[in-house]
């Protein structure tokens, strides 16, 4: 079996272009259908339901959220089981619609948006704890070094942090050909391509969890497309 590419990081042009670009509403649009095709809502949805067991969650902080949607259809899925929960969306930028917000409020779900940058805020949060932290392909933005500093800040933020990444490998490569025959634009064409190259495999996000004995900690592929990490804590020690 050929050895693992390691990561390789490659500014992704979504970041780059004001958000009320025209190319980066399109790409915003893209990102909603592919998201939707990976299905990670419901990848997420799933483990939270199952990993909280009979101690429902009241507060869920969303990192790296962007337009909110990814949070609201995460919030469909459970809003039957999980009514009247609070959702805190992390983002450098304010781009949640009022019909996002709206669809929030039509739940019984409360909603809000901190805008700032998430090295900024994590720290500055304390001590403002969160039942569960979620994040959707944002954590392949970022460095080892960088990685490492956010998981430790988020280990003292919560009980149970669930991340969808990107699967890197030949298969997710060769699918990021084929988003084009979506109708995907050059930006999400360009985007998914770097997002695959900087994602992740084998067990690269359990190593940059810095406290281990304290938690129950998971990671592998989901799909074809997706790598799952999760960190459940299961003592008070890791506090």
């Amino acid at each position: 079996m050929p050895s693992l590419t390691p990561r390789r990081l490659t500014p992704e042009l979504l970041d780059i272009l004001a958000a009320d670009d025209r190319s980066a509403i399109e790409s915003r649009r893209d990102l909603a259908r592919l998201n939707w095709f990976m299905r990670n809502d419901a990848i997420i949805a799933r483990h939270l339901k199952v990993l909280s067991g009979d101690r429902p969650p009241r507060t869920i902080l969303d990192l790296g959220g962007g337009d909110g949607t990814f949070a609201l259809r995460i919030a469909r899925r459970l809003s039957r089981v999980w009514p009247k929960m609070s959702v805190t969306l992390l983002d450098r930028q304010h781009i949640v619609s009022e019909a996002t917000k709206e669809g929030f409020a039509a739940l019984g779900w409360y909603f809000k948006v901190i805008e700032a940058n998430v090295f900024d805020v994590m720290t500055a949060l304390v001590p403002e704890t969160y039942d569960v932290v979620v994040t959707n392909l944002f954590l392949h933005h970022f460095d080892d070094d960088q990685i490492r500093q956010l998981l430790a800040e988020v280990r003292h933020k919560t009980k149970l942090f669930v991340a969808t990444e990107p699967q890197r490998g030949a298969w997710g490569l060769t699918a990021t050909r084929m988003v084009g025959a979506l109708g995907c634009n050059s930006v999400t064409r360009h985007d998914a391509r770097v997002s695959v190259e900087a994602g992740f495999a084998a067990d690269e996000l359990t190593q940059a969890w810095t406290c281990r004995d304290a938690w129950k900690l998971e990671e592998r592929r989901v799909g074809p497309f997706t790598h799952i990490f999760y960190a459940s804590r299961v003592t008070d020690d890791a506090l």
